[in-house]
Parts: structure tokens; sequence; C-alpha cells
């Protein structure tokens, strides 16, 4: 992918993660700002959000991954307001023919018939339940989920047929739908993961422009689990040199608001993610760029990332193993080390439809 040497303006972008807005690595010509252009408009306009629909024609994405610990999820839409610049899934905005920049959190894509469709597809007779998972991808709460409500749906249909789910998530348009995962929850088929990155609000700011503050995640953890919901607080990811310093009093934090387990991931930065990144610690973090790409390459045996499987989760060497016994350690201190309670499939069941047959007994 060609990458420009010159940023949009900052008059443009704010309250934005990505600096750039160049093209994906499948198309065939590349686009960049021209610094020469930004000078003679004077008259910024802020780059707005997008958002156009798609219907889709399968719901259920099923994965096989041994560093997953589902095999299968939805996704209610494609790319992420939020913004958050280490997101590793803006790559998948290339095969859009979109950027995994600006375009990733200001060129969004719902998919309105995708309760209707998860409907059909557990209908199946061939299918088999097992825990679904949202927001492991693009995150189901972003902000456009307030407007277009697809989140809700898809939850209405798994209450309805009685199928687990479990939710990750950085919004607090969660506490929208605590009526409907209350409900899920008392059956053993819903649980959540709330990830809080940092406690510093002025660098989630930077890092994760359009995610409601720190302190805010904590009070949506404590509603919930005043909700009867188990909550899993997750540091994802760990940025070597950035916050890892903050593991503990994050753990804590969590503790604190009621989360019942925890767990964390360390930064990765595939594909195009890693010059997005690069661009941003430049921009905010000069004096700290070289230190924390340098932890990084340490993790990946010189490279900035590495996919290799039970690997790029975590990195390994030194730094990586100290940062895993500080948060076994913590884990451990604040009751947060043990797993939660496993979902429940045997009462998945679909729910009967018109024109179905009734039972004598």
């Amino acid at each position: 992918m060609a990458q420009s040497d010159h940023p949009i303006p900052p008059e443009m972008r704010r309250a934005r993660g990505a600096t750039r807005s160049d093209s994906g690595r499948f198309e065939r010509l590349t686009r960049h700002a021209d610094p020469e252009i930004w000078e003679e408009e004077r008259d910024f306009s802020v780059i707005r959000t997008h958002v156009r629909t798609e219907q889709v024609k399968s719901a259920i994405n099923y994965v096989r991954s041994p560093d997953l610990p589902f095999d299968r999820s939805i996704n209610p839409y494609r790319g992420c307001e939020h913004g958050c610049i280490y997101c590793f899934a803006r790559p998948s905005h290339a095969y859009l023919g979109l950027s995994p920049g600006l375009d990733f959190e200001t060129n969004l894509i719902a998919r309105p018939n995708m309760a209707e469709i998860l409907a059909r597809e557990l209908r199946s007779k061939t299918y088999r339940p097992a825990t679904m998972a949202i927001g492991t991808n693009t995150d189901p709460y972003q902000p456009i989920e307030r407007g277009h409500g697809i989140m809700r749906e898809c939850l209405d249909v798994l209450d309805a047929f009685n199928h687990p789910v479990a939710i990750v998530t950085k919004g607090t348009l969660i506490e929208r739908d605590i009526d409907i995962l209350s409900r899920m929850a008392q059956r053993g088929l819903a649980r959540v993961g709330v990830s809080v990155t940092t406690l510093d609000a002025d660098l989630s700011r930077k890092m994760e422009p359009r995610v409601p503050v720190p302190a805010r995640r904590l009070e949506t953890i404590k509603r919930l689990s005043e909700a009867g919901i188990d909550v899993r607080i997750m540091m994802s990811p760990v940025v070597p040199g950035l916050t890892d310093h903050e593991m503990e009093s994050v753990l804590a934090a969590g503790h604190r608001a009621g989360a019942k387990a925890a767990s964390w991931i360390m930064l990765r930065l595939p594909r195009e993610v890693a010059s997005l990144w690069q661009d941003w610690l430049v921009e905010h973090y000069p004096y700290r760029a070289q230190k924390i790409l340098s932890k990084l390459r340490d993790m990946h045996g010189g490279e900035l990332y590495s996919a290799r499987w039970n690997h790029r989760m975590r990195g390994e060497g030194v730094f990586a193993k100290l940062v895993a016994q500080r948060f076994n350690r913590a884990a451990r201190q604040y009751g947060l080390d043990g797993p939660l309670p496993k979902l429940r499939t045997d009462l998945f069941e679909p729910p009967p439809q018109p024109g179905d047959q009734l039972t004598l007994l």
C-alpha cells in the first residue's frame, strides 16, 4: 500500500483515530492527501460519518482458530465509529474497496436484515447451538446502533431461541439492553466483556476517540453486574510502554465495579494497522514512539507483528512473560482469575412461528 507522507489536517479529523485515508491494499490506484490543496482550502470541514446498508445473505460467521474460545460470531456492522487507532479489524475494510484508515471509522455499513437471517439460520435442522460471540470484530454498541437498533433485534432473536451469547464492547449503549441480557443471564445464556484499556481519560480520548471515557465504562460494568449479568473486564489491548503500567490499577477498578473475571491481549498490528499506529504515535507521543515500537519488535522476532497461532495474542520473550506474570498475580489478588460459568446450550429451542403444527400434548 502506498502511504501518504502528509496526513489529513487535524482540523478535518477531530475525534477521529487515524491520521490518513490511504487506499486499501487491493486497490489498483492509490490516493493520498495533497498538502498543497490543504494549504489552499483554509475553510476545513470536519469529516462526517456516513452509513450505508447492505442486505446479508448469511448471518453466522464460523471461525476455526486455536486462539479463540468461540467458533461462531455475528457482526451487525462493518467498520466502527469508535475509531480505536489500534483496532485489528481495520484491514477488513480493504475488502470493501475502502481505507482501513479514516474510512474504517467514517464510512460504515449497517446490516438491517441481520436478525431476520439469523433467525432463519437458527431454525435450520442441521444447526447445533454453541455460544454466539458478538463484538469480536467491530463493536455492536458503537454510536450508530442507537439509531439502527440491529444489535437489539439480534438479541431478541437469541433470547427467543434460548441461545447463549457472549458480548464484547466498549459502548455504554449496552445498558439499553439490560432488560434482555438480565433475562437471558438468569437462564445462564448471557455474559459480557467490557474493554477498559486505560484509566487515563486523556490517553483514551486520543487512542479511542469516540469511546466513552474509562470511568463511564466502569460504571457500565457496575450496572450490568447489579442486574445479575456476569462481566469480564478486558484490558485489550495492553500497549507496551504506554498502558502496561496500569494493569494492576485497571483490574482493581474492574473488581470494585463488580467484574467477576479479567483477561488481556497484547497490542496487535496486522497489515495496515502497523503504519497507522506508527503515524499516530509520532503525532501524539513522539518521544515514546521508538521505545514502544522496540518492545513490540522484541515480542515478535524483530517485526511489529506476527500472526502465528498461539503467539499473536500475547507475543513472546521477556517483556511478554513479565506482563503475563503481573496480570496473573493481579487477577488472583482481586479474585478475577477464575473462569466465568459456562453458558448453557441445553435450553436451545426454536420458538413456534405462524403455520407450525401444534402438538397434541
